[in-house]
């Protein structure tokens, strides 16, 4: 068996702008996004589905941000990360 690096994907936390640039970028609402991504969906007032969570976190003005670990698979799921891609093993 060989030796391999081992893997780091540092990534720093995204600002709410950054992770909604990133989610525009892949073509995903954000339901979609927060569905990907494991957040809760539920219904909306206007019959419509949505993702609280998924709103705080691309908010400008609430605390919450994404974990930067969390973020990097988000671009690794959606091809954006700058230098790793998700591949199948074969």
């Amino acid at each position: 068996m060989t030796s391999s690096t081992p893997l780091t994907l540092d990534m720093p936390a995204p600002t709410a702008g950054e992770l909604k640039a990133a989610r525009i970028a892949a073509g995903l609402s954000q339901v979609q996004a927060a569905e990907l991504m494991g957040y809760p969906v539920q219904q909306g007032s206007r019959g419509g589905l949505q993702s609280r969570t998924w709103q705080a976190l691309e908010s400008e003005t609430d605390e919450r941000t994404m974990q930067g670990p969390v973020f990097a698979m988000f671009l690794l799921l959606t091809g954006q990360h700058p230098t790793h891609a998700l591949v199948n093993k074969t």
